[in-house]
């Protein structure tokens, strides 16, 4: 079954803010993947290598919070549309269906694609402007 987790986008600040959900959650800490450990790092300004490209905490028993610092080159994020919906499907068949579904009509932010962390991936914003990404992870077992 396809889980949906909320994902949500900063401006330099993800990690204060992790920490922060973490503490009025009372559960674990977050985990932080940050630009600098990339295969792109190198193509980045210094000054945005030690900002969070993935943060993650977990809530209850089947939730996940994410979120990300906006890197310089993905312009600001903005208030009140710093969030995206990630999928979760069970099958890489299950992600193209569902991308390719919610991208119909709408925008292909970035297209649905093999990463350097073992997953496919891609984000659109469908017809109605609601942001989408869609994950799956070769490592599933």
């Amino acid at each position: 079954m396809t889980t949906l987790n909320a994902y949500l986008n900063f401006n330099g600040n993800c990690e204060e803010a992790f920490n922060f959900y973490a503490s009025v959650f009372g559960n674990q800490s977050p985990t932080f993947d940050r630009f600098a450990d990339t295969p792109h790092a190198e193509d980045m300004p210094d000054s945005e290598k030690n900002k969070i490209m993935h943060a993650s905490l977990p809530i209850g028993k089947n939730n996940v919070l994410m979120g990300s610092d906006s890197p310089q080159s993905m312009g600001e994020a903005i208030i009140g549309t710093n969030f995206s919906l990630s999928l979760q499907p069970e099958s890489e068949e299950e992600a193209t269906r569902l991308f390719n579904a919610l991208s119909a009509d709408g925008e292909v932010t970035m297209p649905l694609q093999k990463t350097f962390w073992n997953a496919t991936f891609g984000m659109c914003t469908d017809k109605f402007g609601i942001q989408w990404m869609v994950n799956y992870d070769h490592d599933q077992g």
